[in-house]
Order: C-alpha cells, then structure tokens, then sequence
C-alpha cells in the first residue's frame, strides 16, 4: 500500500484532482489528521492537502486517471473508537429513574437498537444506540437511579462481538509457556503449601422486574414421622425485589387519593343485549370500512362523554378551595402492562364517534403493550374508565385517580335471569361502579350520571336525539 506525503496543494502536479471530504462519512474530522498519517487509498497513492487538514472542507488529491471510487480504510484508531451514551433528558416534571439493561458487555447491538430503559413514575424512556458497535463497559448497575445527562456505558464504535471476545482471550494467553524443568531435582520440587485465595464472590445488585413474571419453586416438605398425614407444600424461602419507580407512583397516588378524597361508590347494572347485537350486526361492515374491530370500550367512552356534559360537575376538580370546571372532556383508560398500571389519555371526546375512539383506543393500546407510551400519552385527564371485565371481575370499587373526581369501573359481562315486562329472562349484564369525590359531587349528580351512562350504552339512540 502506497503511503500518504504531506504536501502542499501548490506543490501537486497537474493531472491531479480533488475529492471532497465531506463526502467521507466515515472519517471523523476531528482524528483526520491521525487517519492521514497511517492510511492511504488502495492500490492509488493519495496526497492530503495540508493546508486545511482540520477543517471540514479538506480535499484529497487523488491522480486523474482513477476513473472509478476510490476505497480508504479507517485507523485502528477509528475503528475502536469509544462513546459515552449518556441518559437523555426526561419530560419536564421527571428529574431521574432507575436503570434497566436490556444489553450486557461484550453484546452487539445495530443503530437505533435499544440497550436499556429508564423506568421512571409514569413510563419507561427508551435509551437507542446512536451507532453501531459493541457493549464495552456499563458504567452503572442493573437498577440504579440516574439522572439526565449522566454517562451510562460506553459502546466501542463498528466493532464486533466476535472481536470484542477474542481481545480478553489473547491477553491472557502467556506469550511462551513456563520452562520446562532442567533436572530431577526441579521436577521434585514439591508446591506450594499456601493456596491462592479465593476471589470474593460479586454481589449481584438488585433487579427490578414485574411481581408477575416470580416463579417461587413448589417442594413438599414432609413433617416428622408422628405426622406423616400432613404435608406442608413449598419450599417456605422469600424472594426480595426491589419494586419499580411505576409501582411505587400508584401506591403512592392510590394511598394519596385515599387520605384526601371522600370517595363514595354507587353502582348500577347495564343491560348489554342491544350493544352485542347492533356489534355483531354490523362488525363486519365496520372492520371493511375503518379497517379496526367494533368492541364495547368505545360505546362506554361515547356514553361516559355524554354523561360528563350533561352533569359536568362530575367533570370538574377542586383545587386549593377553588372549584376548576373544564369545557373539555379527556377520558384516562386504564390499561394493565406487566410494569403496572397506565392510563393513557383520550382527548377531545366532546365530538368523536365510535371509529374515532376505536382508533385512539387502539394506537394507545399498542403503545403500551410494546412500551412505547410517552409522558405526553398520560399527562391530564378529567375522568377515567377501569375495565376490569376484561380479567373476570364482576364486582368491585374503583379508587379515584388523582387529581380526577370521579371514575368508572365495568366489569364482566354475565347472563342472568331478570325482569323484563313482568316476565323473567336470561339477558347478558353488567355491572358497573361510579367512585365519586362526595366533596365535590353530591349523590344525586353521581346517581343522575350513572343512570345516563346506563341509558347511552343500552340504547345509543338518546345521544343522537340528545334526550
């Protein structure tokens, strides 16, 4: 390979010409000048032009007759280029989090990929690779706190696992081995009476992770002879896990919300028949159209938005001995992640139809089943809906998501016999529960509302007549 001469562009005869490098992606400007030094282009020798060296509008001089590209080879210097990845900033109320791997040392990872998140309150942010490379050191445990701006790793640029795997392998392989002994007396030698020492063992920091994905191992423990008959099962060890910033958020609101709230529930029960037939009626029509599923969340949505304007009392908070009334209506739905509870906001419900909502519903849902829901996904809302029919739950009482007045819980749809014009029936139900702030929401406005969101569900017909 032919080798760089450093020279003046003044000094190049004439049949040379200039290629830009700002061009050469791959060369990093500010180890231009050590890339210059070492390396030339292949099979074609190459002259730097030494008076802008550092700027990033250097050429390269290059003869003439090469018509084709020419290819260059980056130092060893570049290509072992280490990065620091630092914790982006966070939203604005959010000042740390803690940690979670997604990638070890030594692993691969592509640009974009995900190595680690930063679990905070409400979700977890995402932390992409900006390059290329391999994993060379985690600067912080699995599960510690940070805060934005701070170094987490450090990713060795363009280079490999394969490499990166060997490099520990070749520098502790001796260069020669031990000498072999001379004579008998150094093959009698006897060793050593004193052993190494044992290395301390790591200790293995704490790792947070969902209470759901625990498995604690079931052993039969037989008691003594004399009680042979009875058999205590489970291996009777505890496992502690350090719970994550999300958790700690909901018990920490939920427990608010019960010191501070004079919460009360009422309840009612729904007759769903003519929801699940005017679905099955036109399901298939509305999947052709709007290219999503009809389900019952978007007509509880539609009714509870409907209910909220005409007793909108329901829909308003106190704050500081004020009472806030909103002219909007931004509905918080529960959803169930294995990290933890989120609610995920519709908003500007005044005015969209059930295609309108199916489709929030949906883009929200995925966003939180493959965690990629934003502060801004879940910052506001005046009331909330919590299904739990979806897990079987045919009864229960909601608790208030602050700084809200009011939310709705549904449960489990259930066929059973009821009245219906003096004649008893097998109809599918449902019962639902309004937990209510009864400082600010008497009990004839909660009742009132949730007798309207009865009516809306069971006959959709009112809300066009507005009746």
């Amino acid at each position: 390979m032919a080798g760089i001469c450093v020279s003046s562009s003044r000094l190049l005869p004439k049949n040379f010409r200039t290629i830009s490098v700002s061009n050469l992606s791959r060369i990093n400007y500010k180890n231009k000048s050590q890339w210059a030094r070492y390396y030339a282009a292949v099979s074609r020798a190459a002259v730097w032009s030494i008076s802008n060296l550092q700027n990033k509008h250097s050429s390269l001089w290059v003869p003439k007759r090469i018509s084709d590209s020419c290819y260059f080879h980056t130092s060893r210097y570049l290509r072992n280029e280490m990065r620091e990845i630092k914790v982006p900033q966070l939203a604005e109320s959010l000042s740390e989090g803690d940690i979670r791997w997604d990638k070890a040392v030594g692993d691969q990872v592509a640009e974009d990929e995900v190595i680690c998140q930063v679990e905070t309150d409400k979700t977890a942010v995402p932390i992409h690779a900006p390059c290329a490379g391999v994993i060379e050191e985690l600067l912080v445990e699995d599960g510690s706190t940070v805060q934005p701006g701070m170094s987490i790793c450090k990713l060795r640029v363009g280079g490999t696992a394969a490499a990166s795997a060997k490099e520990p392998a070749a520098a502790e392989t001796p260069k020669s081995g031990p000498p072999a002994p001379s004579s008998e007396t150094e093959v009698s030698t006897p060793p050593p009476t004193t052993p190494p020492p044992i290395p301390p063992k790591p200790s293995t920091p704490q790792v947070s992770k969902p209470v759901s994905s625990i498995k604690i191992p079931v052993t039969p423990t037989p008691l003594p002879p004399g009680q042979a008959e009875s058999v205590i099962t489970g291996s009777r060890t505890e496992q502690r896990v350090k719970m994550n910033r999300m958790r700690q958020r909901i018990a920490q609101r939920l427990k608010e919300a019960q010191n501070t709230y004079a919460m009360l529930t009422t309840f009612n029960e729904i007759d769903m028949s003519n929801v699940i037939e005017m679905r099955n009626h036109h399901k298939d029509a509305f999947l052709k159209k709007h290219n999503i599923k009809l389900g019952f969340m978007s007509a509880f949505v539609k009714a509870s938005a409907y209910a909220l304007q005409d007793q909108p009392i329901v829909n308003a908070v106190i704050d500081e001995g004020e009472i806030v009334y909103r002219d909007y209506i931004d509905i918080s739905v529960a959803v169930a992640t294995p990290k933890g509870l989120v609610v995920p906001v519709l908003r500007n419900l005044g005015n969209m139809n059930y295609a309108d909502i199916e489709k929030a519903i949906h883009a929200l849902g995925e966003k939180a089943r493959t965690g990629n829901l934003a502060i801004e996904d879940m910052d506001g809302g005046t009331f909330t809906i919590s299904n739990g029919g979806v897990f079987g739950s045919l009864y229960g009482t909601p608790i208030i998501n602050p700084p809200q007045s009011a939310i709705l819980g549904m449960h489990a749809i259930v066929e059973r016999p009821i009245a219906v014009n003096g004649k008893v029936e097998i109809r599918p139900m449902m019962y639902v529960a309004l937990t209510y702030d009864h400082r600010l929401v008497d009990g004839r406005e909660a009742v009132l509302f949730l007798r309207k969101i009865k009516a809306a569900v069971e006959d959709p017909r009112i809300m066009l007549l507005d009746i």
